[in-house]
Order: C-alpha cells, then structure tokens, then sequence
C-alpha cells in the first residue's frame, strides 16, 4: 500500500449528486491530504464543482460517463444497460484495474451490489457476500452485517458474515480477537432458527480463530455494545438499521420539541448548549455514513443516497481508511485462521503411491 490513497468514486450516485459529492471529496481531503479521487460522470456537470473547490481539484482525475444508473432501476436492467459505460461501473472497474484503492458510490444499492460482485467477483470460499455498517453504541462503535444485501442466510453464511465482520473490526478497532454475536430472539441455546443455531456450533468451535465468538445477542444488545460484531441476515439486518435511523430522528425531534416548548427550556438549552452539540453529533446519521461491501475481490463503499457533503465525507473517510488498513489482506488472513475455510482452501494433495 502507498502512503498515496486512491478513492474512485461514482460522482452522479445519489440524491444529491454530483454536488454533494464533489463537496464531501472537498471535505475528506482537507482531513486526509494525501487523497487522491478519481471522479467518474458528466464532465460538464462535476468540472464547474471543481472550480468551486480549488483545493481539491489538482487531487482529482474526471473519467466521463454520460450513462448514469437511476435509483428506482432493478439491478438486472442496470446490469444490462450500465455494464462498461455508466459512472458506477466504471468505479468499480479502477478498482479492479488496480489503479484505485477503494470505489466509493450514492448510487442503488441492488444495482451496485449486483455490478461489484458481477465486476470484482466474490473472494474464495465466501458464498455471499454482504454489507457491514459501522453502529455508534453506549460502549463504543460497532460492526453489523449484513444490512440487506440478501435476504435469508443459512448457517454457513452466516459464518462468512462472522469471518468478514471480524476482520473489518480488526481494520477498525486494532483488536486482533474481535468479539462475535449472533442475532437471535434469545439468548439461550435452543432458541431460534436452525441455521442460527447451527452457525453458533460451528462458531463455537472456531473461537479463536481471529476472533472470540461471545454466544447468541438479542436486539437490546446492539444499542449496548455488547459485542464487537453483530451476525444477522439482511432482511433483519436492514429493518434494524433503518428502525435505529428512524428512532435517533424521533428522538432528536422530540429533544428539540421539549427545549422549545417554554422560556425556562429554552433558558436551559442556552446553558448547555455544548453538552447538546455533543449529542447532536453522536445521533447523527451522516457522521457513520458508509456500508462496506464485504467478501469481494475489492473494496466497494455504499454512501446513503440521500445525505449531504458530511454523509459524503464520512463514507470517503471510511474508503479511506478500509484501504490504508488492507482491508482485503485482514480478511484473508482470518480466513486462514478459521479451521473449514482453511481446510476448504488447501489444494488437494496427490494421492500416495501404494507400495507394490
């Protein structure tokens, strides 16, 4: 890895884009100055950002794409009308060219799952790969997956997510024996599904292996922080994230209806008006921006579509990062650490001469 890091990103994915990305880009790079972006889309619409930001643009290449993947498109139909041409694709593909460390896009989730997995492929011996998003707790951030990337998982899958979760938490913690946790609705042994419990044997067995494998988790306990990594399925993962997202915006209007609601409140508010900005900052969604996409031969970066430049820049500050730890270096070596996929991964050896 160069002290020199690469990020090609997708400037027409998303909501708000380009400008919120070239904005974010301008951002990140005042955090990091030894960022380089690769912006692919309408040059006509990202070279006047640039002028606006003139700091970021001697660390910015323009890659024209005049395709651009809508965000209500099934990802068959961006498969088909965006492979090769369109700005999402094309972020991808530097990364599998090699000539950027980590792609970054706002765009649809189900198009850009289906093109990085169709470009970059699945790493060996992961069956699915799956989306990892970074969860502020009581105790410190955590790791969640998989977000919605599929839905439904069998226990072998389920043990993938495991592997991937706790490699990612190696990149970010620097905990080399990362604690696991399966969702389950209890904690006990013969509760849940049969997959679940079935991941859990197999988990048991491999503790220690690059991580320590702590049992099954509840919903409860992901507000708690209880584990370092939590394992669940996309369909649960993602209604999770998004009742998570949902309840910090019902919260933070609540606060903000209460401290408004008589002089005395708004007197108080003025007083501990930085203990407020505090808070405002750890419920704000935009400051753990990103999903990784987890179990590729590459590192993609799903942004929110619909944040602004400080989304954006999280999830650029998160590529960041992913690349300058190796992410896909950790990743191998925990699959080497964990005893099926070791066994899984040595080459058959010839068969021993019987003597005559």
């Amino acid at each position: 890895m160069t002290d020199t890091i690469t990020i090609s990103v997708d400037a027409m994915g998303g909501d708000n884009a380009p400008r919120a990305v070239i904005h974010g880009a301008h951002l990140a790079l005042k955090e990091r100055k030894n960022t380089r972006f690769i912006f692919h889309g309408r040059q006509e619409q990202i070279a006047p950002l640039l002028e606006e930001f003139p700091a970021l643009k001697p660390a910015s290449t323009v890659r024209h794409c005049e395709a651009v993947i809508a965000m209500d498109e099934k990802p068959s139909q961006a498969l088909r009308k965006g492979r090769g041409t369109s700005s999402m694709w094309m972020a991808i593909q530097a990364v599998k060219d090699g000539e950027a460390d980590v792609a970054v896009s706002g765009g649809n989730t189900g198009a850009l799952m289906a093109m990085a997995t169709f470009c970059l492929r699945p790493m060996e011996g992961i069956a699915r790969p799956g989306i990892a998003a970074i969860w502020p707790t009581l105790r410190s951030d955590i790791i969640v997956l998989d977000m919605g990337a599929t839905i439904g998982a069998d226990a072998q899958q389920l043990v993938d997510y495991a592997i991937l979760g706790s490699a990612l938490a190696r990149c970010l913690f620097d905990d080399e024996a990362p604690t696991v946790g399966l969702l389950n609705v209890g904690t006990e042994e013969v509760k849940g599904l049969e997959s679940i419990k079935e991941a859990g044997r197999i988990l048991t067995e491999a503790s220690g292996s690059g991580f320590t494998y702590h049992g099954f988790v509840e919903g409860d306990d992901i507000g708690k922080g209880t584990v370092d990594v939590v394992v669940t399925e996309g369909f649960v993962g993602n209604i999770a994230l998004k009742t998570a997202e949902g309840t910090a915006r019902q919260v933070g209007s609540y606060l903000r209806s209460a401290l408004k609601s008589n002089l005395m409140s708004r007197i108080g508010a003025l007083f501990a008006t930085s203990a407020l900005n505090a808070l405002r900052r750890k419920m704000d969604p935009r400051t753990v921006n990103g999903g990784v996409f987890m179990g590729l031969n590459g590192i993609v970066i799903k942004s929110h579509g619909g944040t602004d430049e400080i989304g954006y820049k999280s999830a650029l500050s998160l590529a960041y990062e992913m690349a300058r730890s190796d992410l896909i270096a950790k990743i191998g070596d925990t699959m080497k650490r964990f005893p099926i996929k070791a066994v899984e991964a040595a080459p058959e050896s010839e068969p021993e001469a019987k003597p005559a």
